[in-house]
């Protein structure tokens, strides 16, 4: 599994190389990595003591085949005890079940429960963020159809390279945090076409805008997937992951950004503005285009807002957001005649959707999940507390390791090897829990596939892996280590 995974990581990374697209490849190293786990799966638990196996027997959520062994089977512990002497670590056992200890003839019946099990919870959590990710993109490029990003790119007249970059990176910064850094990096992302026409300078910026929009979503207990994890399971509470990591977070977009504002020189190039001819064409009207960009944002705006109130997934408010953007426009073009309604309405806008990115998506997700079942990444993290120890170090591994595999299977790795503890540094808002969001929400931009914000840029722009990696990997790395060195020095003080 993990030859295939690396395999494929390299055949993303070369993809203009190779001439194949990586949604094509990350299809098939996902499907290729649950194939070669089907064949062996062995199941790994994590326990505290008899009570909480037998808490996992009588759970609703375990199924029966796993119920019955658990609750009858004589079982073959391989106790772990990877904590040593460690302080403030409630000590965690793995329950390791390889496959040939059940029964040979009942071993097919639990290999198909065991996988159809394991598949659907992945999949549950992949449909999750595929649907939003296609609802964002949806509402955005209905926003770009009725040109309502016009009144950003109106309000921002400077062409200068530096000034027009900070201004970007301090509006997907805070957008981040108020959105999620996903959303906000996809709306940006979309406004770049209309500031400049050069292909390097757009990528030049887009990285940017994958860098502010992972240290914008670290401090805010709504702006990264990871951050919302530990806020929801009551690791972190939301006014002190804000007042804990605005400013390392603050530093992690000011260093990269202050370093290209040497080397930037000169001014950008803006497209050719065709709004007189555009309009004689063009039916909608200005107060149409308001509407729209004001309900759009509205509507990814009230997406967290719905999160807080709901404790919902993300994606049933976006969700309602996208349906009543939808209703609306049906409503604003319904007695137009039908040339119109095909570029302005959502069935029109759905067609420029890029679904590329989508089915990309679903192949490194499920590629990543399996590793996650299989215990790889469980390995690591125990790999990681045995042979470095230290929280600061830990962390700063976890981080770097999310710019190579997903962040969020990498953090509930880390929640599943540590308990919550009632003092220091595993304790509620503990220096290791405030530490973890900061890494896993920002170490991912070192690499463009080390983030969801990255990926989805990646996909809009085409941008090449190795030009990221040549010119925006170094920066996004100091960053980083900036912004958790003033989380050291804020807490050593």
């Amino acid at each position: 599994m993990i030859a295939v995974f690396v395999i494929g990581y390299l055949a993303i990374a070369l993809e203009h190389t190779i001439k194949v697209d990586k949604a094509a490849t990350a299809l098939i190293t996902g499907a290729l990595c649950w194939g070669i786990y089907s064949f062996a799966p062995d199941i790994v638990l994590h326990y505290n003591s008899q009570e909480s196996i037998n808490v996992i027997a009588q759970s609703e959520q375990t199924p029966p085949w796993l119920k019955e062994y658990l609750s009858h089977e004589t079982i073959n512990r391989s106790i772990d005890d990877r904590y040593g002497s460690t302080p403030n670590i409630i000590k965690r056992k793995r329950l390791h079940i390889p496959i040939h200890q059940f029964p040979a003839e009942e071993t097919p019946e639990i290999l198909h429960g065991y996988i159809e099990h394991s598949i659907t919870h992945t999949l549950s959590e992949v449909a999750a963020i595929l649907f939003f990710l296609l609802c964002a993109m949806t509402i955005v490029e209905v926003i770009d159809a009725h040109e309502g990003f016009r009144i950003i790119t109106d309000f921002i007249k400077t062409t200068s390279k530096v000034k027009l970059m900070w201004i970007v990176g301090l509006i997907t910064f805070f957008f981040s945090a108020a959105l999620d850094n996903l959303t906000s990096s996809i709306v940006m992302t979309t406004l770049l076409k209309k500031f400049m026409k050069k292909k390097k300078n757009i990528w030049m910026f887009a990285g940017v805008i994958i860098i502010t929009a992972n240290a914008g979503g670290a401090w805010s207990p709504i702006g990264d997937i990871t951050t919302i994890m530990l806020w929801i399971d009551g690791h972190i509470t939301s006014l002190n992951i804000i007042t804990s990591l605005i400013l390392p977070s603050l530093v992690c977009m000011v260093v990269p950004l202050g370093i290209l504002s040497f080397k930037m020189k000169g001014k950008v190039v803006r497209p050719e503005d065709t709004r007189v001819k555009h309009q004689l064409s063009d039916p909608t009207t200005d107060t149409e285009r308001k509407v729209v960009f004001f309900l759009g944002i509205g509507g990814l705006l009230f997406v967290p807002l719905c999160k807080v109130i709901t404790h919902l997934p993300p994606v049933i408010g976006i969700s309602f957001s996208l349906g009543v953007l939808w209703v609306v426009t049906e409503l604003m073009h319904h007695s137009k005649n039908e040339e119109v309604k095909s570029t302005r309405t959502i069935v029109g806008v759905l067609r420029k959707v890029d679904t590329t990115t989508i089915l990309f998506f679903l192949g490194i997700l499920i590629a990543v999940a399996s590793l996650q079942s299989a215990g790889h990444l469980g390995y690591v993290a125990t790999y990681l507390d045995n042979h470095v120890g230290n929280i600061y170090a830990i962390n700063l591994i976890i981080g770097l390791l999310s710019a190579v595999v997903d962040n969020v299977p990498l953090v509930a790795g880390a929640m599943g090897m540590y308990e919550i503890a009632p003092g220091g540094h595993f304790a509620v808002n503990g220096t290791f829990w405030e530490l973890l969001a900061y890494c896993a929400g920002t170490g991912g931009s070192v690499l463009i596939i080390g983030s969801a914000a990255g990926v989805a840029v990646m996909g809009i722009l085409k941008i090449d892996f190795i030009w990221y990696l040549s010119k925006m990997s170094l920066l996004a790395l100091a960053g980083y280590l900036a912004g958790a060195g003033t989380y050291y020095l804020l807490n050593a003080l």
